[in-house]
């Protein structure tokens, strides 16, 4: 189970600041339905060549700050 729960319309706002951080990731790295978090956190994992506890750390941190451009 993954260890953050995020909505659809919070993706679509966090995804801006995830595809800006990282702009070699592409819109099938960054698909992703409400429930699918897991898939998500693994598909990352990958991409960007980094641990689990990362790439949650990153989405949490942007979650804390989605009204920002800051993650």
């Amino acid at each position: 189970m993954a260890e953050i729960s995020i909505s659809n319309s919070e993706w679509d706002r966090l995804k801006v600041k995830v595809k800006r951080k990282y702009n070699h990731l592409n819109d099938e790295d960054l698909a992703y339905q409400q429930g699918q978090e897991e898939e998500l956190i693994t598909r990352l994992m990958a991409r960007l060549k980094r641990k689990r506890e990362y790439v949650v750390f990153t989405l949490k941190k942007g979650m804390l700050h989605l009204e920002t451009n800051r993650l």
